[in-house]
């Protein structure tokens, strides 16, 4: 059985998190401040209306303060935020009539585009191959997609995906690997680039 690796980030945030449950304001804006961006992010790859989505981030925030000595000391806190925002924008949809009145979160639609940086590339060839790459990332099936960019792009362990999607592990795995089976099986380039999803530079 392999040993839990230990994740300092996520050593940093329990701290914080811990503060912000003993009513601790200044670690609270640190929160905020810390994953607003990223929160926002995600929020827009399911709605194009920016100004709902900031809306629902703010309320996510909110709510953490206001049920703070009720939540859970033991929280991956990033992973709880992303799922606390996926699940908030749902609920926004539902009022709005957008999508059909649902207690899962299966109803949104993941939006994001993939887009490599094409300045890590040298060549023009290479350049070539990594917009290619973008489209067979982007053509994906959107849960697919959702879970890659949650995977690579968010940093999240098959777990708190798992957990995210209201799915079992297993399940959560096998979207994983299906999603770069098929990038693989489309993407004829050199597949040493595609290590480039384990970085955060998409």
């Amino acid at each position: 059985m392999k040993k839990p690796i230990i994740n300092i980030k996520n050593t940093e945030d329990s701290s914080l998190w811990l503060s912000v449950k003993a009513g601790d304001e200044k670690s609270f804006s640190i929160l905020f401040e810390k994953y607003y961006s990223d929160l926002i992010g995600y929020g827009n790859s399911f709605s194009r209306f920016t100004e709902k989505v900031q809306d629902c981030v703010q309320d996510v925030f909110a709510d953490v303060w206001i049920y703070r000595q009720s939540l859970s000391d033991s929280v991956v806190v990033k992973a709880y935020l992303l799922s606390s925002v996926r699940k908030r924008i749902a609920r926004s949809q539902e009022r709005d009539y957008i999508f059909k009145k649902t207690t899962s979160t299966d109803s949104i639609h993941f939006l994001f585009d993939f887009s490599i940086e094409h300045q890590l590339i040298s060549d023009e060839e290479s350049a070539t191959r990594v917009a290619q790459l973008n489209s067979f990332l982007n053509n994906l099936p959107a849960r697919q997609k959702e879970a890659i960019y949650l995977r690579y792009h968010q940093g999240l362990t098959v777990e708190q995906i798992s957990e995210i999607f209201q799915i079992n592990y297993q399940s959560a795995n096998n979207l994983l690997h299906r999603a770069l089976l098929q990038l693989r099986k489309e993407w004829k380039g050199n597949l040493s680039l595609l290590l480039l999803l384990s970085s955060t530079t998409f």
